[in-house]
């Protein structure tokens, strides 16, 4: 189950496992990755706090993040696993976690696409030798049918209800931190739940109730700083630019501007699923400025929505901009610091282009010999 996007992982072990778990989650983002920027465009300009507020437009923000990317996501990775077969039926069965559930159903659809596509393969391995000439586009056609619809409603019943608990589960323990004011650990929860896209359930379930009735009493209230932090995303594809892969680093200045300008975080997730150790990248940079924020007294009259630099200064009281920008500035060297650090500092990718060569010379050696043997054997 390799993509362009995710190059076969050599060895065995847990940080191999890892890897090829974290491609195959990218491989099913990455080729939509232009979808979610379209998607982010529109959200970013046209939303009620947008650049270009516009109510009928807005209305194709929710409709794409609540079907069409899941759908989107579940049809690649149905694909991946069973080829076109798989893609139609993971597209099916994505619809079930999408109705499942109220929250957007980006890891429902991870989960459940590639499950179909699985279970279609079994079938059609079945059945490959016990259906009768003829009868094949038959077969075909019904058992695709059957085991989509069927998926599709241990999606509604089973994988949408359990992501939703889930959803539910993160934004009561990032409520304990809150409350027994553990704020910078409080990244430790909140940025790997950004990436399963559980982004929105935390900051506007959790969070920005509580930093309202705060900020109601305080005049302002750092709650509302913990989940939209500009900073973490920016170092991440800050690394991603100098030191990740060669492939994708000429898509990361669009995701920056969109992310950082434009305040739709959920850009930057399929980068980190790419490279799952990342993650370590994004908590420590948000800790980072958590610990900022609390040291500067900083803190926002309204959440900002959404989490662009420009939002943050909107909704930040006065005298209160040296905090907000040392707090973004602060995560985003601390989270650009450790993932290039991670990253091997571009090593990884030199190795990859030696290793590469040497190959490609090895395979034109060989070549040439066997081309060469029945020559020497001719004038012999």
């Amino acid at each position: 189950m390799t993509t362009d996007y995710t190059p076969a992982v050599q060895g065995t072990g847990a940080r191999a496992a890892i890897q090829r778990f974290g491609g195959h989650l990218a491989g099913m983002i990455m080729p939509n990755i232009g979808a979610f920027i379209a998607w982010g465009l529109i959200t970013a300009l046209f939303i009620p706090t947008g650049w270009l507020p516009n109510e009928s437009l807005a209305a194709l923000v929710e409709p794409m993040v609540k079907v069409l990317l899941p759908v989107l996501i579940g049809y690649t990775g149905g694909r991946m696993v069973h080829g076109q077969r798989g893609a139609v039926v993971g597209a099916v069965a994505t619809m079930g976690v999408v109705v499942g559930a109220d929250v957007p159903m980006f890891l429902g659809a991870m989960i459940i696409g590639p499950l179909a596509a699985y279970v279609l393969k079994l079938v059609d391995g079945f059945l490959q030798d016990r259906t009768k000439a003829g009868f094949e586009m038959l077969v075909d056609n019904f058992t695709a049918g059957i085991v989509g619809g069927g998926v599709a409603l241990l999606g509604v019943w089973g994988i949408g209800p359990i992501i939703e608990a889930v959803t539910k589960a993160a934004g009561e323990a990032v409520g304990w931190l809150v409350a027994h004011s553990l704020l910078p650990l409080a990244s430790v929860l909140i940025e790997p739940a950004k990436v399963l896209f559980l982004n929105n359930a935390i900051n506007h379930g959790v969070l920005s109730p509580l930093g309202v009735a705060e900020a109601s009493e305080q005049g302002k209230s750092i709650l509302f700083m913990l989940e939209t932090n500009p900073g973490p995303g920016l170092g991440l594809l800050l690394a991603f630019l100098f030191f990740g892969p060669r492939m994708l680093r000429p898509s990361t200045p669009a995701a920056m501007v969109i992310h950082f300008f434009g305040g739709i975080h959920e850009i930057y997730f399929p980068y980190v699923l790419m490279k799952p150790r990342l993650i370590l990248a994004v908590i420590a940079g948000g800790a980072a400025g958590v610990f900022t924020f609390l040291l500067t007294g900083a803190g926002l009259v309204a959440p900002p929505s959404p989490g662009s630099v420009f939002a943050y200064l909107a909704v930040t009281p006065k005298g209160g901009w040296f905090a907000s920008i040392a707090g973004i500035l602060v995560a985003t060297l601390v989270s650009f610091a450790v993932a290039a650090l991670l990253l091997g500092f571009g090593r990884g990718e030199k190795e990859e282009a030696e290793d590469a060569a040497q190959d490609a010379a090895a395979e034109e050696t060989s070549s040439g010999t066997a081309s060469a043997a029945p020559s020497i054997t001719k004038e012999a």
